[in-house]
């Protein structure tokens, strides 16, 4: 028989986890990414060390989790997640709340988790900060979460608060029956004025911080429609069909169209000067869902911050 040496850890490497409801079912590699905060290649390379258990029998990165297991896994000192900085967060409003969810407009600069490298304001962090308990499904630093916004964007956004509503909310998203609205306005008038835009996305070849339509990457799905022409841009209402990193960036940049302000991926500097934006011009403009209560369908609104509104106005006067 041959024994495997790992050497000895501190403890504070050692994590248990239970198995929430919510990723059950799903590989390890991809349930642990969750838990951890950690990306799938990382939690990949734990497994394959045989530092990861379920109930005390060590488990391979395919394998598949189960509801309630007790996950134990060894980390290494330099996959240690992030952490949540408890702090209060000037302009994250909250709109709703009730047992299961709480609905908040957020505010431009702000994260929706913490992740490395970003030393922020967060919205789990200001909801923490404000006594607001939410779901303890998911990674720990996100705990709650079932989708995000950039930091440069703004709008609705749903955190579950209950066990049941995460794992409901969770899949609503996953099976896209979430109505996520958002309003950009983009260099240029895009030709048509409504369509679809079906290209794949992935992480940039070259960049990684940034994404691109690439053969080979996900899914997404994006329709638009014209609300309002100006003479070097135009309003547009968006609807995600699918939910990509950046996915509204991306398309729009791919299609020569690039929201305004957003440098990243390509925008006009001097016209994002010229209307004062300091960010893409993006807003997560409503959100509409069957509640994970009662299954009543709910939609809540956000209107446009001051920059977003100031940007627009100088448009129409412009013309």
């Amino acid at each position: 028989m041959m024994v495997r040496r790992t050497g000895r850890r501190p403890v504070a490497d050692r994590r248990l986890l239970p198995v929430p409801d919510g990723l059950a079912g799903l590989r390890v590699d991809a349930g642990l990414a969750k838990l951890l905060g950690l990306s799938r290649t990382a939690v990949a390379a734990i497994a394959d060390g045989g530092d990861v258990l379920v109930d005390g029998r060590s488990v391979g990165k395919s394998d598949r989790l189960v509801a309630g297991a007790l996950l134990e896994v060894t980390l290494p000192t330099a996959a240690q997640p992030v952490t949540v900085c408890t702090v209060p967060v000037e302009g994250l409003a909250v709109l709703h709340e009730d047992d299961d969810i709480v609905v908040v407009d957020k505010p431009v600069g702000v994260a929706v988790h913490p992740s490395p490298g970003w030393t922020g304001p967060t919205v789990v962090g200001g909801l923490a900060a404000a006594g607001l308990r939410i779901s303890t499904s998911g990674a720990a630093e996100r705990q709650g979460v079932v989708h995000r916004l950039d930091a440069g964007t703004t709008g609705i956004m749903v955190v579950a608060k209950s066990e049941h509503a995460y794992t409901v909310l969770k899949r609503a998203f996953k099976e896209r029956t979430v109505d996520k609205v958002y309003h950009a306005v983009v260099q240029g008038h895009p030709d048509p004025t409504r369509g679809t835009i079906d290209a794949p996305i992935d992480r940039h070849p070259r960049q990684d911080h940034r994404f691109a339509v690439v053969a080979g990457g996900r899914p997404s799905v994006t329709h638009y429609e014209m609300i309002e022409a100006f003479r070097a841009a135009s309003l547009l209402e968006v609807h995600l069909e699918t939910g990509r990193t950046h996915q509204i960036r991306v398309h729009f940049s791919a299609l020569r169209h690039p929201c305004v302000g957003d440098l990243t991926y390509g925008a006009d500097p001097v016209l994002a000067a010229r209307l004062r934006l300091t960010r893409q011009w993006l807003h997560a403009k409503s959100l509409g869902f069957a509640h994970p209560a009662d299954g009543r369908q709910v939609t809540f609104t956000s209107d446009y911050p001051a920059d977003l509104a100031d940007a627009l106005d100088r448009l129409r006067q412009e013309g």
